[in-house]
């Protein structure tokens, strides 16, 4: 009979406290999840709210505007979602196969984070502007100082949080959207030029301003979201032609960069590379739209004729332009408006075909 030799100790069973943190530490469950989340918004509570003690110095401050708790709030927001991101898709790889990473996947997490932190931004910047017009003269006192900082600074982390833990195409979709409609929206209201409208829309990339600088990074990091959209929406979507995925890939990354090189060259410095990229963008977009039936098989026939029917109204308003009755400015946001439609309903499209294609088919 064997016996367990005298310095050899039995293995000490796990304590309370080490057991608590198991459980928060794995990321297999939903609930570990939704613990983390919490916890990255309690921290980041304390974190703000102890550094807005020490910016304000314990006193009152406006609204909105410089040295205001909005913008604090907003910053410190922007840096919150940031960081939680970064550590969500950190904790989704130590719940994955650990893969090494390339190139392209840091720039993915890296734009990705970007995205969520321009949101936070512009978002409780605009929630400011709004108050301050609704409490016109109204200062906040010390202590809500602290308070609503650390408030918005802790939802931040726990919706950034979440959405990096949770992220999937269609999700991905929603927050490329977001971020490109607050980008552009905020340097709209934020140009040095009010006419710029009477030019076209590139006209809000072309002073050396925060605006402008907003709009060109804008227009680039929301090339990179497409890019990678068109990376992981391709994914296993069954089709009769072998070759129909590689061009709808293909189709989408040139949308993706021609869209950021619309930012990296400004239309007053680089009008002729400019308007090429631009151009190039819709030729592309054409060329996918067009082709979809016979690259993608399975689409649905609604979801291809809808695709024919933006084109043909983007062609149409570009022909208004040309003679003189629209402005370039209206033809860009309304066509822009309509691809990234397109985009995102193409997500939805082909994760429907990826999921039916996983079904069992049913025994008759």
């Amino acid at each position: 009979m064997t016996q367990t030799p005298p310095d050899v100790a039995p293995a000490a069973s796990p304590t309370r406290r080490e057991r608590t943190a198991a459980r928060l530490l794995d990321t297999s469950s939903e609930r570990s999840l939704e613990s983390l989340a919490l916890g990255v918004g309690a921290i980041s509570f304390a974190v703000v709210a102890l550094v807005a003690l020490v910016a304000f110095r314990f006193q009152s401050a406006p609204i909105s505007g410089p040295d205001s708790v909005g913008q604090f709030a907003a910053i410190a927001s922007g840096v919150v979602a940031l960081l939680a991101v970064i550590a969500g898709r950190f904790v989704m790889r130590e719940r994955g196969d650990h893969a090494r990473l390339g190139i392209l996947d840091y720039l993915d997490v890296a734009a990705l984070a970007f995205a969520h932190a321009v949101i936070a931004v512009l978002g409780w910047t605009l929630l400011a502007v709004i108050l301050e017009q609704a409490f016109i003269g109204a200062e906040v006192f010390a202590l809500p100082v602290l308070i609503l900082s650390g408030a918005a600074a802790a939802m931040t982390g726990y919706v950034a949080f979440y959405s990096a833990t949770h992220m999937d195409l269609q999700l991905l979709a929603a927050v490329l959207a977001l971020f490109l409609v607050i980008g552009v929206l905020s340097s709209m209201l934020t140009a040095s030029d009010p006419n710029w409208w009477k030019d076209n829309l590139s006209a809000l990339g072309m002073s050396s301003n925060v605006s402008a600088f907003a709009f060109n990074i804008t227009i680039i990091v929301a090339g990179f979201l497409v890019t990678t959209l068109a990376r992981y929406s391709t994914r296993g979507i069954p089709t009769g032609n072998p070759k129909g995925i590689g061009r709808v890939r293909v189709c989408l990354i040139v949308v993706g960069v021609f869209l950021a090189l619309v930012g990296v060259f400004p239309v007053d410095r680089f009008f002729a590379l400019h308007t090429g990229v631009a151009s190039g963008m819709v030729v592309a977009f054409g060329v996918l739209v067009l082709g979809l039936h016979r690259w993608i098989t399975g689409m649905p026939r609604a979801f291809v004729v809808l695709g024919w029917l933006f084109l043909a109204v983007t062609l149409l308003l570009a022909v208004f332009f040309f003679i003189g009755y629209y402005t370039l400015t209206a033809v860009e946001l309304v066509a822009g408006i309509l691809v990234f439609t397109w985009i995102v309903l193409f997500i939805r499209n082909a994760a429907a075909l990826e999921q039916d294609a996983r079904q069992p088919a049913s025994v008759v």
